[in-house]
């Protein structure tokens, strides 16, 4: 009889509390252990929204911190030291052209694997818009890079990228420091920005609450929506490939046909050259 009593009394909420129910929590564009920021997380029917984040090849901002004079086994400035260089001669001018010479590189992968024909007017109007984005794989590709600190031995950079990772961006400061014929650690990774999602916005570790995070679901309801946007303008681009494509067949016909007039006009002249020429008969004379 107590026990029936007991398992009456579970079916009320007053006794047991709030039921709480098991809900998937899937991860976005990840952060190695070595790095820090924005990290996305969806929510039972957010993971949807993962899927489309991770398939729109949106940018994501970092902050990379270096640090000129070593180098190491690992481009962090916790690893192995295997040298150290001078830095003297290392200009924040000098610096500048290095990058300015790095990003004019991306710049041009990025129209490579874009496959969209630049001399259309709607590709030109997306790459105005910052809309050009890599089709299908590719390589880690900067859209944008500047020195936003410098104090030597110690800078910082600010990165817009697409298709990194945290170990590409760390390798990223060890060129720098190649090309500035020095070398140079990295000392930290900080993601800023993921998409539509800003580091502003990000809860950190206190506020991981029922509430605040009912909160912040609400807040970016917004930004899901532009995620799913995001789709339409991958769907744009890849009919902008395909008519790109279609006007090179078209242009290719177009010339093998001419091709084809202008060897038909070449035989046909000279028909008409070989009977205008005498033409000698059997018997010894000549017919015009």
């Amino acid at each position: 009889m107590h026990n029936y009593k007991s398992m009456k009394l579970m079916n009320f909420s007053e006794v047991t509390g709030p039921q709480f129910h098991k809900v998937h929590v899937g991860v976005g564009h990840r952060l190695d252990a070595f790095s820090s920021g924005v990290l996305v997380l969806g929510i039972g029917k957010g993971n949807g929204v993962l899927e489309h984040l991770c398939k729109s090849h949106v940018t994501r901002d970092y902050m990379l911190e270096g640090e000129f004079g070593k180098a190491t086994d690992n481009f962090t400035h916790t690893g192995r030291v295997i040298e150290k260089t001078t830095y003297d001669h290392v200009t924040l001018d000098k610096l500048e052209r290095v990058l300015a010479m790095i990003q004019g590189a991306n710049q041009k992968a990025l129209i490579m694997y874009s496959q969209v024909d630049l001399h259309t007017q709607e590709a030109y109007e997306l790459a105005v818009r910052g809309l050009l984005y890599p089709h299908g794989k590719s390589p880690p590709i900067l859209t944008g890079l500047r020195c936003i600190h410098f104090n030597p031995p110690h800078f910082t950079l600010e990165v817009q990228c697409v298709n990194e990772t945290q170990k590409y961006l760390r390798k990223l400061i060890h060129e720098v420091g190649l090309e500035l014929r020095t070398s140079a650690v990295c000392s930290g990774v900080r993601r800023t920005r993921d998409g539509p999602f800003k580091v502003e916005n990000a809860l950190t570790r206190q506020h991981w609450t029922a509430g605040s995070i009912i909160q912040a679901i609400a807040h970016f309801s917004k930004a899901t929506r532009k995620i799913r946007k995001l789709e339409m303008y991958k769907q744009t681009a890849g009919q902008l490939n395909s008519n790109a494509q279609v006007q090179e067949q078209t242009r290719s016909q177009t010339e093998q046909i001419n091709q084809q007039h202008v060897e038909l006009s070449s035989s046909t002249s000279d028909t008409v050259v070989d009977r205008e020429t005498p033409v000698t008969l059997s018997e010894g004379r000549t017919k015009h």
